[in-house]
């Protein structure tokens, strides 16, 4: 996916939800995940899903055997920073602050997420760039 992302329909991100949270998946299989979530698609109509997220280049398919194997090929973290990124290019100049605190203003964060926004502050200020995965600020005064 290049920088100016293409939108993606509510029903497209239900079916990039399943793959995020499974990884792989047949049709069937992405199937019988929404059907245990209350929404009963039809084959047709995931697979049309599908075809349209590749084509969009979200989601990349194993054709080497009968049944094909979809797969996210853009983490929601990507996919989440490109929409940011497309949002404070649209609404604020390409400035990233007003959109930070737009979506910061009035939230309630538990500790370890306060934790996680100094981490990537921290790693701001000593030039450390994108933050990594951790799992925890155990140790660290706050």
């Amino acid at each position: 996916m290049g920088n100016d992302p293409l939108p993606i329909s509510e029903s497209e991100r239900e079916i990039m939800r399943v793959l995020w949270d499974c990884e792989s998946a047949t049709v069937r299989e992405i199937r019988e995940r929404l059907a245990a979530a209350g929404r009963e698609w039809a084959h047709t109509t995931v697979n049309t899903l599908l075809t349209r997220l590749e084509q969009k280049g979200i989601v990349s398919c194993d054709r080497s055997e009968f049944a094909h194997v979809f797969a996210a090929a853009v983490s929601r973290e990507e996919l989440v920073q490109q929409r940011l990124n497309r949002l404070a290019d649209d609404f604020c100049d390409g400035t990233r602050t007003p959109l930070m605190l737009a979506l910061l203003d009035g939230q309630k964060f538990s500790d370890e997420e306060i934790g996680q926004f100094r981490d990537l502050i921290d790693q701001l200020e000593t030039g450390r760039g994108r933050r990594k995965q951790r799992s925890s600020r155990k140790g660290r005064p706050q």
